[in-house]
Formats: C-alpha cells, structure tokens, sequence
C-alpha cells in the first residue's frame, strides 16, 4: 500500500479524526476571539463615533445659538443671515448701476460688515431689509459726484443709515455733511400700516439718532437734524440752503408723498446729483414705482440709473 492510500484508508481516517477535531477547535476559538476582538473593537469605534458625533452637534447648536444672538431675527425681529442667491444678486445689481464690478463686491461686504457693527452697537436698526440696506450703501459713494458730499436723508428711523452712509464715503476719501429730515414720532410711521413699537423695543426719537450719528465719529456729531415733515412748507425752508449731491428718499411712501418728496428733490439736487428712492418695486408699497413713473414721464432733471435690490437710483443733470 503506498502513502496515499494509506492516508486515506478508513483506519487511517479514523486515527486521525481526534487531531482534526482538536485542529478544527483551535481554529473555531481563533476565529470566535478574533471575531469577539473585532466586534468590540467595532462597538468601540461606533460609541466613540456617537460620542463625537454628539460632541459635534452640541458645538453647532452652540454655534447656531451665538448666530442668532449677533445676527438672527431674535435679536432684532429681523435675520441678517446670508444667503448666496441674494447675495449674488445683488453684486451684479451693483455692478450694473455703477458699471464697477470689483468695487461692487468689495462694498457689498463693507456695507455688510458696517450693518452688523452699527446694529450691535447702536440704538434701534437701520429701516429695511439686509440686501437693501447694503446696496445703497454701497452704490451711493460710487455713484455720488465727487465735488459734492453735501447728504440730505428724508426719513431716518434711528439715524443708522446716515451713520454708515458716512462711514462709507469717508472710505472713498469724501468729507461727508448730513442733513436729517424726519417727524421723530416714538414710531415708524407709514401711512395705511398700524402705528406700534418698533421690534427693537427702543423709541424712535431725536436722542437715539444724535446716539447712532456720533459712532460715525465728528462728522456724524456734526449732522444736522431737522424735526418735521419732508412736505411742511418750513421743514423744507429750514433745510434748502444749500445743493445736495446726495438725496435718500424714503419718507412717505404714499404716491403722492414720494411725488411730493421728488418734486422738492427737482429743486435742491446739486448738478450730477444721486437720488436714491427706498423700497422702489417693493410689492408693500406700490405707490412709490407709481409715482417714479409719474414723474419720469414729465418734465425732469433725473435720470433713472437702474436699482439694486429695493432701491431705485436717479442721476440730477
């Protein structure tokens, strides 16, 4: 019988049954400790996984929490988050009326820096939505006539927006003059909406304005304040001494107030003046494109440059 045969003959099986069974036991108990081994390591890594996981929510909800408290609606009853679309919008918008692209972006994200720091220092906010408010102020040192920085701002709310205003030219190199037109009545004041406090709990008067102007330093100090309506015989008397090379209209946002208010502007605007007209093709307040039309299509100094975002930009000749 030769070795193969001798192998695999039935005695032989039978003799070598007990090493392969003790063969095979020591590889299922190698292969249950390892499988045990992976098993735990595997479980480890899961609860270390949730762990961390857990670790990274709580810092986000954090995160999320700070957020809000700097920029969200539950500080000011209105978000100042960002978002891309409007954003990018609002670049080309900016480019398209001032035919400058880089300086558009680039005053864009002054102009936004600039909201959030006055807003988190400042009494009140500044009127209007996120994208609005940062495209005036970063059209209007672009757009106004370099040999006149005289500003004329009808209706201010608390004044902020002429504070930025300020801070914006005087980044341009301009030495900014503010004149204030407003009733200062404890509340915003808009015909046809309910007369109720503002979400920032702070009244609308005279002392949080001066407060606001001065964080635009001696030339905010400086403004000159006008208590009174833009349509008042003596409210306008005691502000048209001089030519303005910026008008920001957004007082009565009626029809015949914005029509009122372009009128007066026909006759105060420095040569080669910027008006800007606020909330311009804002579905809340139709009467103002109505009355841009209106007063387009008769005789006019001004020319119609383009908007950006809710804000309508006219040049005086």
């Amino acid at each position: 019988m030769n070795s193969r045969s001798l192998l695999t003959s039935s005695a032989s099986r039978r003799l070598l049954r007990p090493v392969a069974e003790l063969i095979d036991q020591r590889i299922d108990r190698r292969i249950r400790t390892a499988t045990q081994k992976s098993q735990a390591e595997t479980a480890a890594r899961s609860a270390a996984e949730k762990e961390q996981l857990r670790d990274a929510v709580e810092l986000m909800k954090q995160h999320q929490l700070t957020l809000d408290l700097l920029l969200g609606s539950r500080a000011r009853g209105l978000s100042r988050i960002l978002s891309h679309g409007p954003l990018n919008r609002l670049h080309t918008e900016v480019a398209e009326v001032t035919g400058d692209k880089d300086a558009a972006v680039r005053n864009v994200a002054t102009a936004y820096r600039l909201l959030v720091a006055l807003e988190s220092l400042g009494v009140g906010r500044i009127a209007g939505g996120t994208m609005n408010i940062c495209g005036k102020l970063a059209c209007i040192p672009l757009l106004a006539p370099k040999d006149q920085d005289e500003i004329l701002e009808i209706g201010t709310l608390y004044g902020m927006f002429s504070a930025g205003l300020v801070r914006m030219m005087e980044r341009d190199g301009r030495a900014p003059s503010v004149t204030i037109v407003d009733p200062f009545a404890g509340v915003q004041l808009q015909p046809g909406t309910p007369q109720r406090p503002d979400p920032t709990g702070a009244p609308v008067d005279e002392r949080a304005v001066r407060t606001n102007l001065a964080l635009a330093g001696p030339a905010g100090a400086a403004a000159r304040i006008q208590r009174g309506y833009s349509e008042d015989p003596q409210t306008r008397a005691a502000v048209s001494d001089r030519s303005y090379g910026v008008i920001v209209v957004d007082g009565d946002h009626s029809a015949e107030g914005v029509l009122a208010d372009l009128e007066w502007c026909e006759e105060i605007a420095a040569p080669g003046a910027v008006i800007v007209l606020d909330d311009f093709g804002d579905p809340k307040w139709p009467g103002i494109k109505e009355a841009l039309d209106k007063h387009l299509a008769g005789e006019t100094r001004f020319t119609y440059l383009g908007k950006a975002s809710h804000s309508a930009f006219l040049r005086a000749a």
